[in-house]
């Protein structure tokens, strides 16, 4: 996969890309589903890949206040740790790369980010997108643009590692390469790019100028 392609920098996502925390995320939002009257199980894949108050919003629930809403689900996300693991190979894959050629592109707010960050293991990067820092958010580019930005790098020249539909979404839209990440997936996902369910078969190389190739891991098996 991306044979012969080196990359300026890589951009990941959080949630389903370097850790795994679905399970305590759909609990809190189970909870405020059910107060709110919505099918639960319709409701829930809707959530993943996208800012809370976007896909509060989206609802368009009568007389709900969205933004008020999305700060008390980030306290109830907050508190609710419970089980957020890496997914594998995660560390040991960040830990390799370059510092200054990598970001997490995260639809969470950055407190609740660092929370799921430090419960998983995941090694916290010098730069961070989250939340906060874009007025729109998955599937818009918006995120990815701006991590490529700060690290002085084009979002064409980005291999960006995704799992949920609208941070692909997102990706495509900066002009990036993608890289699905499968491994919380609970059925297969049609999609054109290079799919992987840990990072256990991948290694690295970096040239002089600090660009990046994959490279498979010969005793990955």
């Amino acid at each position: 996969m991306f044979s012969g392609r080196k990359f300026a920098a890589f951009l990941f996502d959080m949630d389903g890309t370097v850790l795994n925390s679905i399970p305590a995320a759909e609990r809190v939002w189970t909870k405020w589903a059910e107060r709110h009257g919505l099918d639960v199980a319709t409701f829930l894949p809707t959530i993943h890949g996208k800012r809370a108050i976007e896909t509060i919003a989206g609802l368009g629930l009568a007389g709900v206040d969205s933004v008020a809403e999305a700060d008390a689900l980030l306290k109830a996300e907050a508190a609710d740790l419970e089980g957020i693991v890496p997914i594998p190979g995660a560390v040991a894959f960040l830990n390799a790369l370059p510092a200054n050629r990598l970001a997490i592109v995260t639809s969470a707010p950055r407190e609740l980010a660092l929370l799921r960050m430090h419960a998983a293991g995941i090694p916290v990067p010098t730069m961070m997108v989250t939340a906060e820092d874009v007025t729109h958010g998955k599937p818009a580019p918006d995120c990815f643009l701006l991590a490529a930005r700060r690290l002085g790098v084009e979002a064409r020249d980005c291999l960006i590692f995704e799992d949920a539909p609208a941070g692909i979404a997102a990706a495509e839209a900066s002009g990036g390469s993608v890289m699905v990440i499968s491994a919380t997936h609970v059925h297969p996902m049609m999609t054109p790019h290079p799919s992987i369910a840990s990072y256990d078969a991948l290694g690295i190389t970096v040239d002089e100028d600090s660009w990046i190739a994959l490279e498979p891991q010969r005793d990955a098996a």
